[in-house]
């Protein structure tokens, strides 16, 4: 369960759309903090922490996400918690904001959103890509997959991937999944050339297929009511299509792969769509009991 921190120092504003901003919290750790008067919506907040817990759950390394308090005089004495919007520069909302763990170093040169193909291919743990593909193709990520590269020590030679910013995830605010072969994926086919069958998404692929619907509750439980501006129903049909949606994710992979990118050059054979429908078919949907 997560548990609400509070803010006590603002670090500096951070690039994106969303226009987040880093900040210290009471438990010692650094978030890149999402506001709910972002321009984007304030539902990218709930598809943040469901979206993350969700690839947690598979397995995937992605930053903690935690609700994070940030007090009234917290903004009214921090100047630079400002959004842009509409040509004008308004304050960010006090309350509960979405807190995703800073991943990386403070130092210079130990943290990039983009590495050249060079450096990609060496990254640690690039056979990651093709299990976070399966999150994204889930949960019809409409938004490239984001991902952030890290190294250990000024002296490390390779890279580390971790997968960031789910916002995006069910249409950002409007919770529908208009499945577009190209959407959810990263920009680079570097990442997906070592897939070579269904084995490469695993275990992440067998573990969405399988997930029981209250473990994906479990995932939205914490997510605070005014995220999602109060429409538990809304939430509760959420949860319900990404239990039916388990079924469908190896199909849109297979229409990644059959895709005018051509992904997937050392998977030879075309894949083949198992249908998991009939299994989850009978089983009825109790969730949140």
């Amino acid at each position: 369960m997560n548990t609400c921190i509070s803010a006590v120092q603002h670090l500096r504003p951070l690039r994106g759309g969303a226009q987040s901003h880093l900040l210290k919290a009471s438990d010692g750790a650094c978030y890149v903090t999402k506001f709910q008067n972002n321009p984007q919506h304030i539902r990218v907040l709930a598809n943040e922490m469901l979206a993350t817990n969700l690839g947690l759950a598979l397995g995937l390394p992605m930053p903690r996400v935690e609700v994070i308090e940030v007090s009234d005089w917290f903004i009214e004495h921090t100047e630079a918690l400002r959004i842009e919007l509409g040509g004008s520069r308004i304050p960010c909302r006090s309350g509960k904001q979405l807190g995703s763990l800073y991943v990386g170093s403070e130092s210079p040169g130990m943290t990039f959103d983009y590495l050249p193909r060079e450096l990609l291919e060496r990254v640690l743990n690039i056979e990651d890509f093709p299990r976070v593909l399966v999150l994204d193709k889930w949960t019809c990520n409409s938004d490239g997959r984001q991902a952030i590269f890290w190294r250990k020590t000024p002296r490390s030679q390779r890279y580390t991937a971790t997968f960031i910013d789910q916002g995006y995830c069910f249409n950002a605010g409007d919770w529908t999944f208009p499945d577009s072969p190209l959407r959810g994926v990263y920009a680079n086919n570097c990442v997906y050339e070592s897939v070579t069958g269904w084995e490469s998404f695993e275990p992440a692929l067998t573990r969405a297929e399988e997930m029981d619907a209250n473990v994906i509750w479990r995932c939205a439980a914490d997510i605070p009511e005014e995220w999602y501006e109060g429409d538990r129903d809304g939430l509760l049909g959420l949860v319900e299509t990404l239990y039916n949606r388990g079924a469908t994710v190896r199909k849109l992979i297979s229409a990644f792969r059959q895709s005018t990118r051509n992904p997937f050059p050392n998977w030879p054979n075309a894949p083949r769509s198992v249908d998991f429908a009939a299994a989850k078919g009978d089983e009825g949907l109790q969730i949140g009991q």
